[in-house]
């Protein structure tokens, strides 16, 4: 192998990336199809190798080979011999598991491997779903178990290729306008087509449900639009805060053919069902007390959908993955911009929407504009004295909040904001204490989790309008928050390590414009802040994001 080439390949499977190579470019986005980054220092880069990683390359159509040449052509010395043997029995994994229908309407599951299939006829979870049906022993299910045996499949290590077919639902034909109700063309985008026939699949088995990963600002809520065109059937959209919910209702009626009277909202102010339904995930979730039952997740069963999105899948709280759970003859089409997840449920996803379907890389997406370059800047500024003080004194999880609420954070954030003035410049963080008092004095509107529904509205669009060019927002705004022009976000504190919540807070500022979009996140040297901090920029880092660090 020549020394010159820019990975060295471990026998543990971790996988080392020379940053200041010539090739460290093409070499990280081919990492990027079965492999995650798990360290970012400055000069090498830290990969590892999943199980789910593979599974998601192979849904993907990644054959092992192309792996494993692509290996070859970027390592600078031989592959350990354990690492391909690991990765060939995890990628080829997939696919040995394919749930069927029977003859008789059961759901039978074929093993392709009888290894496989004695191990997993051993495990105690799995007992209840290995019965005689007619004489034959197997994995036989009723349908409504689809989900049960799939989830406690994948918890075991085996992943499930669901070749049952879906319900087509009640019928409601949807089309898209050539040109939107402002008057403009509107054309989908080469990119958005091809993730709706990847999800889509002509209608076949093989297709219909699985998760499309986008940069945020790239048109995620068209790819649902398209697929609702192509299912045509009654569809339930679930998003992340009422915010969204009337973003997708606009897009609904300015980009399709679709009767307002045909849109229905199901929220703490309106609970209509219609054919094309809107809903959020805190609704579903809603009970009065600890002990009662989620009421609301009867809307899943109660109608006849033939789709179900899940907007910002990676938010899916656990009542919903078991509600999912029982509805697999659904198409379940999922819409992120990572699929990350702090809670490590990324196999859930896999299992109960289906595998990732699509994914392109963000700095593919801003090379052809279409969505903004962005210019990451983190600054490590100093505590006071009097901070400094109460920090080593404090304990583990106080000393985060004391460097997350660094009183000179204010100063810097005053002089970014003389900077970039006249731009559009959003300021977020995690503490309401925070972000309230720094508003106060600075004399600048605020959105918080307290703020009314109505004057949410109002302040969002005084802001896309120029009325107000500085708007102070909690995490509320981390999510499904469409605000086209903003071009700076500085962030000021952030939920400890959330790669997920990092590249949410990015996506805010990534919509198409002509200037260069600035995202500053702002953190107390040398502190718990700062670690956190090395972790939270991870996946914008395997995107293809560099840090400036500088220093106040």
């Amino acid at each position: 192998m020549s020394l010159e080439k820019p990975l060295i390949i471990q026998g543990d499977r971790t996988l080392m990336l020379e940053v200041g190579h010539l090739e460290y470019v093409e070499c990280r986005d081919f990492l990027a199809l079965f492999a995650e980054l798990v360290k970012s220092p400055e000069f090498i880069h830290t990969y590892r190798v999943t199980p789910l990683s593979l599974w998601n390359a192979a849904a993907l159509g990644v054959s092992f080979e192309e792996i494993v040449e692509g290996l070859e052509d970027f390592s600078r010395y031989d592959i350990p011999s354990n690492v391909i043997v690991d990765m060939r029995e995890w990628h080829e994994t997939y696919g040995k598991l394919v749930l069927q229908k029977t003859a008789n309407d059961r759901l039978e599951l074929e093993v392709k491997d009888p290894r496989i299939l004695e191990r997993i006829r051993n495990i105690e979870s799995l007992e209840e779903f290995w019965v005689d049906n007619d004489g034959l022993p197997g994995f036989f299910i009723p349908q409504a178990r689809r989900g049960d045996l799939k989830h406690a499949l994948i918890k075991a290590g085996y992943p499930v290729k669901d070749l049952c077919g879906y319900l087509d639902g009640e019928r409601f034909d949807l089309a898209l306008r050539s040109v939107d109700l402002d008057g403009n063309s509107f054309v989908m985008r080469d990119y958005q087509k091809d993730a709706v026939d990847l999800f889509y699949c002509a209608g076949q088995k093989t297709g219909g449900s699985g998760v499309i990963v986008l940069p945020c600002g790239s048109g995620k809520t068209i790819i649902g639009l398209g697929t609702m065109a192509q299912v045509s059937s009654y569809t339930l959209i679930i998003t992340t805060n009422n915010v969204s919910v009337r973003q997708w209702r606009a897009e609904l009626l300015s980009k399709t053919y679709i009767e307002e009277t045909d849109i229905g909202e199901f929220t703490g102010r309106v609970k209509d069902i219609k054919p094309i339904t809107i809903t959020t995930y805190q609704m579903l979730t809603y009970r009065r007390s600890k002990g009662e039952p989620f009421h609301n997740l009867d809307i899943f069963t109660k109608h006849n959908w033939g789709l179900i999105i899940y907007d910002e899948v990676h938010m899916l709280p656990a009542p919903v993955f078991r509600a999912t759970t029982a509805i697999q003859a659904r198409r379940r089409l999922g819409l992120t911009a990572t699929l990350v997840r702090e809670d490590g449920k990324e196999d859930d996803v896999f299992a109960l929407i289906g595998p990732k379907r699509y994914d392109v890389p963000w700095k593919t997406l801003e090379s052809r504009g279409y969505i903004a370059e962005a210019v990451c800047t983190e600054y490590r500024v100093s505590l006071s004295s009097e901070d400094e003080l109460e920090y080593a004194h404090a304990d583990k999880r106080a000393k985060f909040r004391i460097a997350a609420e660094n009183q000179r954070k204010k100063e810097l954030v005053c002089e970014l904001m003389e900077i970039h003035k006249g731009e559009s410049i959003l300021i977020i963080g995690q503490y309401i204490s925070q972000l309230e008092k720094l508003a106060r004095s600075l004399e600048l509107p605020i959105i918080t989790g307290k703020t009314k529904h109505d004057e949410r509205e109002k302040l969002y669009d005084k802001f896309k309008r120029g009325c107000i060019n500085v708007l102070v927002v909690s995490k509320v705004a981390n999510f499904a928050v469409d605000l086209p022009d903003a071009s700076v976000m500085i962030q000021i504190s952030g939920t400890f390590g959330s790669r997920q919540e990092e590249a949410q807070r990015l996506g805010r500022i990534l919509r198409p414009k002509e200037q260069t979009s600035h995202f500053y996140t702002l953190v107390s040297k040398g502190t718990t802040e700062q670690t956190f901090g090395t972790n939270r920029q991870l996946f914008l880092v395997e995107q293809g994001y560099g840090y400036q660090i500088r220093y106040f």
